[in-house]
């Protein structure tokens, strides 16, 4: 195992409402990153996993725990330190519309982080688009187009070279596929893993389609609710998911062979702003006791570095009720 890139420590992210009252959008998250790979985030809308990616990259405001990346802590830098420091962590955001400036031409989009951190002469900074913009696919002289020329594929092209021209160590990626047509997603996912593979690049990948992670993602963690009920690696979440929630989202993955085992989850998740001191899951949990309903699970990683936070996970009974997984899952 290479040493880790990204490192986070019991992370918080607390809203703040009136009255005293916060969004537990993410409440104790814990996990590291290895160089060179994949690391997927996945779960429901509303499980924080986006505002978790975004805290990593110190987009949004932490309220307490530790993020250090390459063995730097950055979790309190500010101003020009925090500058700099983007420079080795940067995001590809989920809209690729949205994010990229109208008035600018596509040149000077994935030129601008090149200006903005002063990196090289001007000569090198344009000779690097011209680097980029092969490097994802797309023409030189496309760099004089606008966004609104470009088709939805190619604008996210846009996006991952703007991410790609400081040289990151570390790409985050915010559901960079979700907004695009299935043929088109395979493209920039296939565009990810060859980058991945070629420049070493590590991903912090935010999804809530265990499709798209499974096809690139070397390990995955699953969230619920703010916090992180299962860690494992690709193979080992596909085939044997250890956690109620994880089997429900797998079995949800369409396949011939699973659709008459798919299991429907009955009810809502219990609110972020005064979550359950127990389990967040337990009220939609089929295998829920009482203290399911009293005690926090801790996360506790098997030999295989398999981690589940279920006081349930290794009980015969809950084992037995897991179904059949898809056959794909099975090949992951």
């Amino acid at each position: 195992m290479t040493a880790p890139v990204l490192e986070v420590e019991n992370l918080k992210v607390h809203f703040p409402l009136p009255g005293g009252e916060a969004v537990h959008a993410v409440d104790g998250l814990s996990f590291s990153l290895p160089a060179g790979l994949a690391f997927g985030l996945v779960g429901e809308s509303g499980s924080g996993k986006t505002t978790a990616a975004m805290a990593c990259a110190r987009l949004t405001e932490i309220t307490s725990g530790q993020i250090r990346l390459s063995g730097r802590d950055i979790t309190a830098l500010q101003g020009t330190a925090l500058k700099d420091a983007r420079r080795d962590v940067q995001v590809v955001f989920q809209d690729p519309y949205a994010s990229l400036n109208p008035r600018e031409r596509a040149g000077a989009i994935v030129r601008r982080p090149l200006d903005l951190l002063k990196i090289g002469t001007p000569a090198q900074r344009d000779a690097r688009v011209d680097e980029l913009f092969a490097l994802v696919g797309l023409r030189p002289d496309q760099k004089a187009l606008f966004p609104h020329q470009f088709s939805g594929g190619q604008r996210q092209r846009i996006g991952i070279a703007r991410a790609l021209a400081t040289g990151p160590k570390l790409l985050v990626c915010d559901e960079p596929v979700s907004a695009l047509d299935v043929a088109i997603q395979a493209q920039i996912l296939n565009l990810l893993a060859r980058l991945k593979a070629d420049l070493g690049l590590s991903f912090l990948f935010i999804s809530h389609d265990l499709a798209v992670v499974q096809h690139l993602c070397d390990r995955i963690a699953v969230m619920y609710l703010g916090k992180i009920v299962e860690i494992a690696s690709r193979r080992d979440l596909f085939t044997t998911p250890m956690h109620p929630y994880t089997h429900a989202l797998i079995s949800a993955v369409p396949s011939p062979h699973t659709a008459a085992s798919r299991i429907r989850l009955q009810g809502d998740p219990p609110s972020p702003i005064n979550p359950p001191k127990g389990c967040r899951f337990a009220g939609r949990c089929a295998h829920a006791q009482d203290i399911c309903h009293r005690v926090m699970p801790t996360l506790i990683a098997n030999d295989t570095d398999h981690a589940v936070a279920c006081h349930r996970a290794h009980d015969p009974v809950v084992a037995a009720a897991r179904t059949v997984l898809p056959r794909s899952a099975q090949s992951a």
